[in-house]
């Protein structure tokens, strides 16, 4: 068996076993749901112009058609982890997905700007239940070790190519209406539902007396975590000062009042102590930087095409597809490479593709084409082949099944902190210079250079410590 763990070193290769028929069924309806969540928001980024000019939003407000729904992703994702392993994985898969649908149809038929920010509100709030659900799932469903390496990074991918992907469809679908970037979801979650109650497996009976569920720490962790989301998605938009210290004394105060507590109760809703378990905080830390790297360099790439290019959002859409070349990749060379390699250099060879596919993009001209973005929009594409599915997998390695649910929940969340401080300061950049030429433009790709070179050196000190430990 090969260990996955991110300070790991050279594996021993071994030809991993077979999924069966049942597994890959199982492991497709999972692989659905992400991508679902994925195409999801890509589309809305495409289609929010349309959106917004619609149903009557302002050029200022227009972002909150996507920043709500990281509210509701990025605030409610600990407690969605935590509950799939209280109240049962596929009770909250399912359950979660039911809402994603209703929601996300719902929106489609807005005539109103509220309508359609609160049906993305809920929609998020669905997701941030649902994908720490699904990822649980896998880890429980398959044995430690070269099986579940595969199915995890088959899940990575297929998640960050429904972003990729989705921007294309996003383009396709907003010429003949917006509306239909809200239905086309619907169609491809009702599938999965379907084939989501067949395949997925009842959740085992407890036989030790259930948990209490912990509603005062829900209700606190929540709040702090929807407080924070908040005032980082706010800072892009507003630097009142007023408004930030406000957020951010409700945000500590909430924080507090969730330790104070958690340390108290005999039934936690979060142990504290699951970040000292494996190389949760590890993975999630480097996690926060990708994806902050990564929706930092994808805003400032999009604006740069439609505004300073004069894009359409097809074109846009185009060029950013061929980063979905890790669907294809990830599958069949990521998991070789880890058993080769190991998960950590795997893991630091994609954090440094990023890092140098944005370094790239600080030498960005007014007259540069789709030719000279091309090599940035390939390593990107890579980058996702070789670290998405190792930073998954090295989070969820070490931690009792019991809490699988709790440490996806941590990880997607560090996700959504990631994207959304990425996109609060290139917007802070932008707005400060004008975004008027490209030296503006040049100057915000300096963000995601930053926060990837920061996440090599985090993936790195695991490696570190386990070569000064062996000495």
């Amino acid at each position: 068996m090969t260990t996955t763990s991110l300070d790991d070193g050279v594996a021993t290769p071994s030809r991993p076993p077979k999924m069966t028929p049942r597994e890959w069924g199982l492991l497709l309806v999972l692989c659905g749901a992400l991508f679902l969540e994925g195409i999801d928001i890509a589309m809305l980024n495409v289609a929010v112009p349309a959106i917004a000019a619609d149903v009557g939003l302002s050029t200022g407000s227009a972002h909150w058609v996507i920043s709500a729904y990281v509210l509701g992703y990025g605030g409610f994702m600990l407690l969605g982890g935590r509950s799939a392993d209280l109240l049962g994985r596929r009770r909250v898969f399912l359950t979660a997905l039911v809402v994603f649908i209703a929601f996300s149809g719902l929106g489609g038929f807005a005539t109103e700007s509220w309508m359609v920010v609160v049906a993305r509100f809920v929609t998020g709030v669905a997701a941030g239940f649902m994908t720490p659900a699904g990822l649980s799932i896998i880890t429980t469903s398959f044995p430690e070790g070269p099986l579940r390496d595969r199915a995890v990074v088959i899940y990575g991918a297929t998640g960050a190519a429904g972003f990729s992907l989705g921007m294309v469809a996003g383009g396709l679908l907003t010429t003949a209406s917006w509306r239909w970037v809200f239905f086309a979801p619907v169609v491809l979650g009702a599938v999965l539902l379907v084939l989501g109650r067949a395949l997925i497996r009842a959740d085992e009976a407890r036989t030790a007396a259930p948990a209490r569920f912990d509603v005062v720490g829900a209700l606190t962790v929540t709040g702090a975590m929807v407080a924070i989301v908040y005032g980082i998605v706010s800072l892009g938009e507003d630097r009142e000062t007023t408004r930030g210290v406000v957020v951010a004394v409700v945000a500590a105060l909430l924080l507090a009042a969730f330790v104070l507590h958690e340390r108290r109760t005999p039934y936690p809703l979060v142990r504290l102590g699951i970040l000292r378990e494996g190389l949760v905080l590890s993975a999630s830390t480097v996690g926060l930087l990708f994806m902050g790297s990564f929706f930092g360099f994808q805003l400032v790439g999009t604006l740069y095409l439609q505004d300073l290019k004069g894009w359409s959002p097809l074109e846009t859409g185009l060029t950013f597809a061929i980063m979905g070349i890790d669907l294809i990749l990830a599958p069949v060379l990521t998991p070789r490479l880890v058993q080769r390699f190991g998960n950590g250099a795997v893991l630091v060879a994609g954090l440094a593709a990023a890092t140098a596919a944005y370094a790239l993009l600080l030498r960005l001209d007014s007259g540069w084409g789709y030719v000279d973005l091309l090599p940035s929009l390939v390593l990107v594409g890579i980058a996702f082949t070789l670290a998405y599915g190792p930073v998954t997998l090295a989070a969820a390695e070490g931690v009792d099944e019991s809490e699988q649910g709790l440490a996806s929940g941590v990880l997607y969340t560090a996700f959504q902190f990631g994207g959304a401080v990425g996109l609060a300061v290139v917007s802070i950049v932008l707005a400060g210079h004008g975004s008027q030429d490209a030296d503006d433009y040049r100057r915000a790709f300096l963000v995601p250079t930053v926060l990837g070179g920061l996440a090599i050196l985090a993936a790195l000190v695991p490696l570190l410590r386990r070569q000064v430990t062996a000495r």
